[in-house]
């Protein structure tokens, strides 16, 4: 079993490339979502830049893991604030263009600490060839791409890339809320790539009902037996409290949940997918990536915003005294 004293472990001994969007979202808790022609007032916790691919992307940096991080940087207000606070987190992008704007979304938190997004996009969701020639491709690295630029009008130019591909390379998708916009063929193309899917609880059950066609009460184990049959392809499912389950070519089981008490989920996902990638990079056993993200998830929900992964330092404190006090 994983151990907090197994962080010095960790090394970038694969080369990983992380793939998608740094943008602005305005944080606001919200008692409650609004109804049509309805007005609520929001209390505004702060402008703050994210992003699913810039989270993940801190994840790494500050569990010490190096990444190439291919998050496109544009011209215009977004961007400058995106830029600027890219400098603070010593985070460096790979990708310039001169396009557009960066995108920005308002993120509601509602008292349970359930977040809804309403966004607008930008150049980080503007993929083209010239673009995605910039993007380093050294051998064996571990892509991460987020379904947030998989269903964009340029999601198709992203999966061409990807087939194109001379070096090899592994997979890494997080679907996220956009897994209902992915169209049949679109979704055959990238299961084609035998990627490492990554889901939360109602992801896990769209696919369930949806891609498995199964009309039974959802089975997490089964869905991932399944699964792996089905496309030869690997899987984390992430039920919160309950711990995440997982299955691939070698093994296949159940890691418990890191206990905490619950502030804010925006960047859950997005982190426990920087552990993955960390505990990937360092040539562990999915079950270790598996139980090295929920440490991180643990620790980002119980913090306020979805920039707050934390260092190994840090991590290893939060995870000692989680295990105390259980």
């Amino acid at each position: 079993m994983l151990t907090p004293d197994d962080l010095n472990r960790l090394e970038g001994r694969l080369p990983v490339c992380v793939i998608g969007a740094a943008v602005v979202d305005v944080i606001a808790d919200a008692y409650s979502l609004p109804h049509r022609g309805s007005d609520i007032e929001l209390h505004q916790q702060g402008v703050n830049v994210g992003g699913c691919a810039l989270n993940v992307a801190i994840a790494l940096h500050r569990l010490g893991i190096p990444s190439h991080n291919a998050l496109p940087l544009g011209n215009g207000t977004w961007a400058s604030i995106v830029r600027q606070k890219l400098t603070e987190y010593g985070i460096h992008s790979v990708l310039e263009t001169s396009k557009g704007d960066n995108g920005w979304c308002l993120a509601l938190v509602e008292p349970d600490g359930e977040r809804t997004f309403l966004s607008v996009s930008g150049v980080e969701n503007l993929w083209d060839a010239e673009l995605l020639r910039a993007i380093p491709q050294p051998p064996q690295r571990w892509i991460y791409l987020s379904g947030y630029q998989l269903t964009s009008k340029s999601g198709d130019v992203l999966i061409d890339w990807l087939e194109q591909q001379t070096q090899s390379y592994q997979l890494l998708v997080d679907f996220g809320p956009r897994l209902a916009d992915i169209g049949d063929a679109q979704f055959a193309r990238i299961m084609a790539l035998k990627p490492l899917i990554t889901v939360n609880r109602q992801e896990a059950e769209l696919l369930w009902h949806e891609r498995l066609t199964q009309r039974e009460t959802f089975d997490a184990k089964r869905l991932m037996v399944q699964w792996h049959q089905r496309f030869d392809s690997a899987m984390v499912v992430r039920l919160d409290s309950e711990g995440a389950g997982f299955v691939d070519a070698h093994s296949q089981g159940w890691v418990p949940a890191l206990p905490t008490q619950v502030v804010d989920t925006i960047g859950a996902g997005d982190s426990h997918a920087g552990g993955l990638l960390a505990g990937l990079a360092s040539g562990w056993s999915l079950a270790d990536c598996v139980a090295l993200g929920n440490a991180v998830a643990s620790y980002v929900v119980s913090q306020r915003g979805g920039d707050c992964a934390p260092d190994r330092a840090t991590l290893h404190r939060y995870w000692q005294q989680r295990i105390t006090q259980q």
